[in-house]
């Protein structure tokens, strides 16, 4: 008779055994693991088990095949026996949790299907904190790649009220730095420093584990950093980067830690250690990107390119193609200043085959690599495809989210034509778009001043002196304020040419010379072409022939160096996708038979 109780139990632990060894084999025996589970199902089990085993099946299946249609008819079994359960909460929820997912995945996506099934479980979880809490952080994610933000924002603050009543400050700081990050997205200024404020606050008087409370900082710190950012203010953002460096350090230094939490509110981790030390790699070079530090932009892109490729070989989180990306985006800006455009096309490629392996990924990069294609563009005086890649770019852009990308593009196209010198009409409509004396539409104090400089370099060209002086010194007294060397660096090599076309050789040697030394430190390859022009011919006016002399032979070496990289680039395949403005990017390219641009403009 005991053996008969016993039996139930005995047959089940041994199927469930065999289908965990097969699942952990190596290679993994999914068939074989997905058949030991079936056979559980032969025995008429309880619904308990009959339940979970649901769930375990179509969590094999979800995550290691592609037979979608059958792990969500298990998982939404599991789901529904699961609810006339009592007391049977991990089951149920991890169902509703995985089965929303598979929704979101499928094509089309069911994505009207998966919101509702997780308002339920977040309406049936309350007396569950951790399950509550992860329910309300997915439906805010998803809401999130929607661009819901209003709503998802709306459910992290009933995430984060719900952390203060059942005692997790550490989840109520995750919570709310989470919709500091969303409010941050949608511009919402004002709401975002008192958020930031109380976060700051919770994050310094919370104890607990010692990596916890370090990512919390680590979070609090990126966001602080990427406001500042943001808004271009180059220079004030060091104090919190320099802050948000010792905290990495202090973290890499941490044993993670094994004693769980008791409150099960606190099971959560923001980001693994590996992967936050990636991310501040990224957010020091983006701010070397916008100060001009293009070597030492250069220096930690490398480092953390090294990071992820290690980082992707054990663990497939999309997040890491996402680092790499903007990672990639940043460093091929920096190759086009400094005189490396070929290296800049190759990873330019590369960014579009990690696109064509993920659509979504895709979607939230196109307009930043129909930018990126646009300043190669650009660097190859390839101007009717400059603007042609400019103005994709505003097509698939996302003005609600991305409207510093949006002034980027708009002051970029500006640029094209004023060299193309014959498009008045769209010329003075972008114009007024970004005009910086008056509601100009973004708060970056960069991209402020870029405008600044644009219009100087317009009334140049206009012949229009005066006023062009006047724009210009408006950029160098924001850029001075900011420490924004390569404007800095722009605005003096133009105003040097001003003055010198003026005639006052003195004042345009004033401006030149500090101009040369700025773009040789950045290194900014254009201006230091620019430079080199400017005082060979001042050195020759002003009767400096030794002078003028070393001054024509740099220009004679930088444009060498220029016309051999513009060759490269242009007789590479991948120079091809400048043609590309529509769809996907294409995934093969035909090779070139040499240079198809003109070199006048470098020489």
């Amino acid at each position: 008779m005991a053996s008969n109780v016993e039996a139930p139990e005995s047959w089940y632990l041994a199927l469930l055994g065999f289908a965990e060894h097969f699942r952990t084999s190596s290679p993994p025996k999914i068939r074989l693991c997905v058949h030991c589970l079936q056979a559980v199902f032969q025995f008429k089990p309880p619904q308990r088990v009959e339940a979970r085993t649901h769930l375990q099946l179509g969590s094999v299946l979800y995550h290691h095949t592609k037979n979608s249609e059958l792990a969500r008819s298990h998982l939404e079994k599991a789901w529904f026996i699961s609810q006339q359960i009592p007391q049977f909460e991990d089951v149920k929820f991890e169902a509703a949790s995985l089965l929303s997912e598979l929704y979101c995945q499928q094509v089309p996506n069911l994505v009207d299907s998966a919101k509702p099934l997780l308002r339920k479980a977040i309406q049936i979880s309350q007396q569950t904190p951790y399950w509550h809490c992860r329910l309300l952080f997915q439906l805010a994610q998803l809401h999130t790649l929607e661009k819901d933000l209003v709503s998802a924002c709306d459910l992290l603050g009933v995430g984060a009220e719900y952390a203060r009543v059942v005692g997790s400050e550490y989840t109520r700081a995750l919570f709310l730095l989470s919709k500091g990050m969303l409010l941050l997205m949608e511009r919402k200024l004002g709401e975002v420093h008192p958020l930031l404020t109380l976060c700051g606050t919770i994050v310094e008087n919370w104890q607990g584990n010692p990596i916890q409370k370090e990512s919390l900082r680590v979070f609090f710190l990126v966001l602080q950093v990427t406001h500042y950012l943001d808004a271009g203010q180059v220079k004030s953002v060091k104090p919190c980067l320099k802050q948000l460096q010792q905290c990495i350090q202090t973290i890499s230094t941490l044993h993670d830690d094994e004693i769980l939490p008791s409150n099960p509110a606190d099971l959560f981790h923001w980001l693994p250690k590996e992967h936050m030390c990636v991310l501040v790699y990224l957010v020091t070079v983006m701010h070397s990107m916008q100060a001009g530090y293009l070597e030492k932009a250069q220096k930690y892109t490398d480092k953390a390119l090294m990071q992820l490729e290690k980082l992707k070989m054990l663990d497939s989180s999309p997040i890491l193609s996402t680092f790499q990306v903007i990672l990639l985006e940043h460093i091929i800006m920096c190759r086009l200043v400094t005189g490396h455009k070929a290296t800049a096309l190759q990873e330019i490629s590369q960014v579009c085959q990690l696109c064509q392996q993920s659509p979504r990924l895709f979607t939230n990069h196109a307009a930043q690599l129909h930018t990126l294609l646009g300043l190669y563009c650009i660097s190859v005086n390839c101007m009717d495809n400059a603007e042609a890649q400019f103005t994709a770019a505003l097509r698939v852009s996302d003005l609600t989210t991305h409207q510093e990308l949006w002034a980027f593009i708009v002051t970029n196209l500006a640029s094209v034509y004023i060299r193309e010198g014959n498009r008045h009409q769209e010329l003075y409509s972008l114009l007024e778009r970004i005009n910086p004396d008056h509601n100009f539409p973004v708060s970056s104090h960069c991209l402020r001043a870029a405008a600044f400089y644009i219009r100087g370099l317009l009334s140049f060209f206009q012949g229009r002196y005066n006023e062009a002086k006047r724009f210009l010194r408006e950029t160098l007294k924001m850029s001075n304020a900011e420490d924004l060397n390569r404007l800095t660096a722009c605005s003096l090599v133009l105003l040097g040419h001003i003055f010198y076309v003026l005639g006052n050789h003195r004042e345009s040697n004033n401006m030149v010379v500090p101009a040369m030394q700025l773009a040789s430190k950045i290194p900014d390859m254009s201006v230091q072409l620019w430079s080199s022009a400017l005082l060979k011919d001042l050195n020759k006016a002003l009767g400096n022939t030794i002078d003028a002399h070393e001054a024509a032979q740099m220009h004679q070496n930088f444009s060498q160096q220029l016309l051999q990289d513009h060759i490269a680039a242009c007789s590479l395949p991948e120079h091809n996708l400048i043609s590309w403005t529509d769809g996907p990017p294409p995934g093969q390219f035909q090779a070139q038979n040499g240079p198809t641009t003109s070199l006048a403009s470098l020489l």
